[in-house]
């Protein structure tokens, strides 16, 4: 395609909202729609701030910056890969971290709760010493967890060794070595026994019928990391039953399973879940107490 039917970043916006919505593209990584992403890919491209659209839309662009955005646009139309792999970055409310094809695309209904210290269930949030967090990916919820509760350390667990690798280069670049842990573990088994104030986790846990249902973009991603069996709860049952021995007295379990309320209900209803709401609803987070767990 000639690069002279481009000019300004309204003629490539324009161009990339088509193909995206010719081509059917599915927008669960951080845009809501092919405008947003659109517009966000082109700004990343031409490395132009990403909060300011208008100023720039009718900028004259030189030959090379239109072939630079169009190569953008067609890797996201005939890959089907995510835009955090084309740009390497991903965010997570206010925070930004490095994301590569070795992790999920971060998207967590647990990164909404934790500015508010998951209140009332944690009384004191400057006496959380130590938080695990399990199924870490890229470390995300880790950094947050760490900035959220400063006397804390937090263990980031992950069974991939190259999901670690993505968690401990967003470690450095927020300067956190030394308060978050990355640990390589099936889930405890390589976790140093003690005692944690808070367990967070959001692990696989699409079922086995979703799976086959899943979008071309979600195929791109580390399929160990959505998996969760027949039910989704496979790692979730792991998860619960071990987290009794693993909590003081007064801490709490807090995992996120997305669609599968109903499945989570069935599994650990008698224990007498609490949902937690977020932009899902209160359908996504489930939180149980040390004292609930312990029974």
């Amino acid at each position: 395609m000639a690069t002279t039917n481009f000019s300004t970043p309204r003629d490539l916006l324009r161009y990339a909202v088509t193909r995206f919505n010719t081509a059917k593209l599915f927008f669960g990584h951080g845009s809501a729609e092919a405008f947003d992403e659109a517009a966000y890919l082109i700004l990343h491209t031409l490395k132009l701030p990403l909060d300011r659209l208008d100023p720039f839309l009718d900028a004259k662009l030189l030959p090379e910056e239109v072939l630079q955005v169009l190569a953008v646009i067609e890797r996201r139309v005939s890959e089907r890969v995510p835009a955090a792999y084309i740009t390497n970055e991903a965010w997570l409310g206010s925070y930004n971290f490095y994301v590569d094809e070795r992790v999920l695309v971060p998207r967590s209904f647990i990164a909404e709760l934790i500015p508010n210290l998951f209140s009332p269930w944690v009384s004191d949030p400057e006496g959380v010493e130590n938080v695990l967090e399990l199924c870490t990916g890229s470390g995300c919820l880790a950094i947050m967890l760490a900035d959220a509760f400063p006397n804390a350390l937090v263990d980031a667990v992950d069974i991939s060794k190259d999901a670690l690798a993505v968690a401990e280069r967003n470690i450095r670049d927020y300067k956190l070595n030394g308060r978050v842990n990355p640990i390589e573990s099936d889930l405890y088994e390589n976790v140093p026994f003690k005692k944690y104030d808070l367990i967070v986790t959001n692990p696989p846990y699409v079922n086995s019928d979703s799976m086959g249902k899943l979008p071309p973009e979600y195929m791109r991603e580390p399929q160990i990391a959505l998996a969760g069996g027949e039910d989704g709860m496979d790692l979730v049952r792991k998860i619960v039953d071990g987290a009794a021995e693993r909590l003081t007295p007064e801490g709490v379990l807090i995992v996120e399973i997305g669609n599968e309320r109903e499945y989570a209900e069935a599994a650990f209803g008698h224990l007498g879940l609490t949902w937690l709401t977020t932009s899902q609803g209160d359908d996504a987070v489930f939180l149980l107490t040390a004292e609930q767990l312990a029974k």
